[in-house]
């Protein structure tokens, strides 16, 4: 009987070790390449491109770009190639790659912590009106993205941004993204604590690091000492969120395995207490941990989040401290509830040290290069020459003296920029549509802009925070699971039987404490063209039953599906 009890267990043991190789995890012992993307990584690492697209690639032209590099580790330096035009979003899932790639490329701009100089918003400005036909929309994670870029320009471009602080190291690819950070960073009267060291120093330690420059996939991160939770940290693949430890004072609480796509799920804690000094090395224990266990074997499967579904936060935080740390981690409390209706720093706002920020809202994160020179040339006549991107698509320029405010303001508003938007405005998101995304099916950007519009002309009155999140797919870019009306992008059939672009609705979602996904009303999908009438109708039926105080998120998880409808 024991020795069948020891053949059964050595048995069990060896479906589960067989069944983790499989899925890739250099941990146990499996380096093999497990798809066309592990391959090209083991290849060559993304870092290495860089010297091909400045001696080869950029002399010799588009042509000369090796597909392994065109559609892979090129990312590394931030380049996607863009959509062609006139692709027809029924076609996304159909064709090759290779039909859809224009000959032109998408450059992001990473811009860690969101902080900027009036002098490097100049130059990014300056890049996009010479070699980015104007483009440079504001994106969700703090940075910056053009479009039109040739290849011939890159190495030229680098030069430009590098000299004024500025890089597009792995902003893309299978990487440490940018690290979000609280656009009020140290200025904030009510900060728990600055966490601008540790975002530097996770800079100096990763980025550009090629002992972690091969991830089972992307890498997500934020560190805020804001009780405003103004990162997303509940969707990040690892978040230091602000905290005051009764017993060792301000800190930040660990949280991890967050993010979107058609596969959500929120992050959770660790129940662990870190130091600001500690951050780095915290943050380098789960990168670790992601690039040794991550699954590599498929890529639909291969986020941080799925580990951590599978481990359990015990697991994850056993590993990391006697793995990778070496030493316990100290137990900590959750961060408190925001009290503030609107977590994105618009409007203006007295600092600590008793001069203001002041926070505008483009549309949808939609600006240009002369726009921002423009905006450049306002907060140096008028701040100390500092400015921060949000994630939430906006921009704010701060250290302006009380005496200043009223002059950037008008100056602001003058160029369209609202220092006091409608909710429509403030809290209306898109991703980048299909004008340039070859994953996109649906257009975002210019719908997003036009849906404002219409609802600041038919609502005048509505003065209820909402978010509106409107993604051109399935991938979530735009965050459309956790947006109070979050739209999804997809083919629908309109009334004449028509194909034509569309929404599938979620309805509720929301991050803070009490983060959750927004509610599918079964059976409603929304033309792009019905798209104001129906947010119309629905905002109208929440300011007509929402109770007193009530959150547009709570009364969708009460509301009729014909309410919602």
């Amino acid at each position: 009987m024991a020795a069948t009890s020891e053949s059964a267990a050595d048995a069990t043991t060896r479906r589960k070790a067989g069944r983790h190789r499989g899925e890739g995890q250099w941990a146990v012992g499996h380096h093999t390449p497990l798809n066309g993307n592990e391959q090209f990584k083991k290849d060559d690492d993304g870092l290495n491109v860089r010297t091909r697209i400045e001696t080869i690639y950029s002399k010799a032209g588009f042509d000369s770009i090796d597909p392994n590099d065109l559609r892979g580790r090129m990312r590394w330096w931030g380049l996607y190639t863009q959509r062609k035009p006139g692709i027809d979003g029924g076609k996304t899932a159909i064709l090759a790659p290779e039909e859809l790639d224009d000959r032109y490329f998408m450059l992001r701009v990473r811009i860690d912590g969101g902080r900027l100089t009036t002098g490097q918003l100049r130059v990014i400005g300056e890049v996009s009106q010479e070699f980015a036909r104007g483009t440079a929309d504001l994106t969700d994670r703090q940075n910056v993205q053009y479009h039109w870029i040739r290849i011939e320009d890159v190495p030229e471009i680098w030069r430009r941004l590098e000299a004024v602080g500025l890089s597009t190291t792995e902003a893309c690819g299978d990487t440490p993204r940018v690290i979000l950070g609280s656009p009020v960073a140290g200025i904030a009267e009510d900060e728990i604590i600055d966490g601008t060291p540790a975002i530097d120093e996770i800079h100096r330690r990763f980025i550009g690091n090629k002992d972690f420059s091969n991830l089972p996939r992307k890498f997500k991160s934020a560190v805020s000492g804001s009780p405003l939770l103004d990162v997303v940290h509940e969707i990040n693949d690892v978040a230091f969120v602000g905290v005051d430890h009764p017993e060792h004072g301000p800190g930040f609480d660990l949280w991890v395995g967050g993010g979107l796509s058609t596969n959500p799920r929120i992050g959770v804690r660790l129940g662990a207490w870190v130091p600001l000094e500690e951050v780095p090395d915290v943050y380098g224990g789960v990168i670790g941990i992601f690039r040794d266990y991550g699954y590599r074997r498929l890529r639909n499967r291969a986020r941080l989040k799925f580990l951590l579904a599978d481990w359990g936060p015990e697991k994850f935080r056993r590993v990391l401290e006697e793995e990778y740390l070496r030493r316990p981690l100290l137990d900590g409390p959750a961060p408190a509830a925001p009290v503030e209706q609107w977590r994105d720093h618009v409007g203006v706002h007295r600092q600590k040290d008793g001069a203001f920020y002041v926070g505008f809202a483009p549309r949808v994160g939609r600006v240009d290069g002369t726009l921002l020179v423009k905006v450049a040339a306002l907060a140096e006549a008028h701040g100390s020459g500092r400015l921060r991107t949000t994630a939430e698509q906006k921009m704010l320029v701060l250290d302006v003296p009380e005496e200043h405010v009223e002059s950037l303001v008008a100056g602001l508003e003058a160029l369209d920029l609202r220092v006091s938007p409608s909710p429509f405005r403030r809290g209306t998101m898109a991703c980048t549509g299909i004008e340039f995304c070859k994953l996109a099916i649906v257009e975002t950007k210019g719908r997003g802009q036009s849906l404002i519009d219409e609802l600041e002309r038919r609502m005048p009155d509505f003065d209820q925070p909402v978010t509106i999140n409107i993604n051109g797919c399935p991938n979530a870019c735009a965050r459309i699971q956790v947006a109070d009306i979050g739209l999804k992008g997809q083919l629908v059939v309109d009334d004449a039987g028509n194909q034509v672009e569309g929404f599938q609705v979620h309805l509720g979602g929301a991050l803070g404490l009490e983060a959750g996904f927004g509610r599918k009303v079964r059976g409603l999908k929304v033309t792009s063209a019905e798209l104001p009438d129906y947010v119309e109708r629905v905002l109208t039926r929440f300011a007509e039953q929402r109770e007193d105080g009530e959150r547009f998120a709570t009364w969708a998880a009460r509301a009729t599906q014909e309410d919602l409808s």
